[in-house]
């Protein structure tokens, strides 16, 4: 859905038009993507339709609207620690709220692991999309030709589990990142308490 807001933001309609600016996840769900899921722990959302031709900047607005998907999954890790955060602060004796506590840390894992995945600089990857604009035609035209090619390969080095070390050095660093901002801000209010 961030990808579509981004988009529209920046003048493009395509995905509000396709009614994807929704948090909906059945508006997101590509059925393939889902079962590969279900069956082998990794998949895919459709992608968000957008038209770059509507942009007035149109390589900036790939490259924002691109960036926008890793972007949400970073605040989302921010905000899931910080709720977990209080709720451990506030309530840390309660079994429910302690549950809920570990919920919202395993989505703000999931989120940092989803924003380092996605900023592999490989299509379909947004990582290849914000790095796309920034480079020269001659070289796009080069690479093109290969984007199938290069999916596959993709699909297959996930599966392989060859990116993990990767992966996980990148979520490690966004989770401690989001755990020492909310070490800071509950620090500061237990200061004032």
């Amino acid at each position: 859905m961030s990808h579509g807001w981004a988009a529209y933001a920046l003048g493009d309609t395509t995905a509000r038009d396709a009614g994807r600016l929704t948090l909906n996840p059945l508006a997101h769900i590509d059925p393939i993507g889902f079962l590969c899921i279900l069956i082998a722990g990794v998949g895919w959302a459709k992608p968000v339709p957008i038209n770059p031709y509507h942009f007035k900047k149109r390589k900036q607005g790939i490259a924002l609207t691109a960036l926008a998907g890793p972007a949400a999954n970073v605040l989302l890790c921010f905000l899931c620690f910080f709720i977990a955060y209080g709720v451990l602060f506030f309530k840390p004796d309660s079994r429910i709220l302690g549950a809920l506590a570990q919920f919202l840390i395993t989505t703000a894992s999931i989120s940092a692991g989803l924003a380092v995945f996605n900023l592999i600089p490989v299509p379909p990857l947004d990582g290849s999309k914000i790095l796309y604009p920034l480079l020269p035609n001659r070289v796009l035209a080069k690479i093109m030709p290969y984007e199938g090619t290069i999916q596959v390969v993709l699909l297959i080095v996930v599966f392989l589990g060859a990116l993990n070390g990767i992966i996980g050095a990148g979520q490690s660093f966004v989770l401690r990142a989001a755990m020492r901002v909310c070490n800071a801000i509950f620090s500061a209010i237990a200061g004032v308490l």
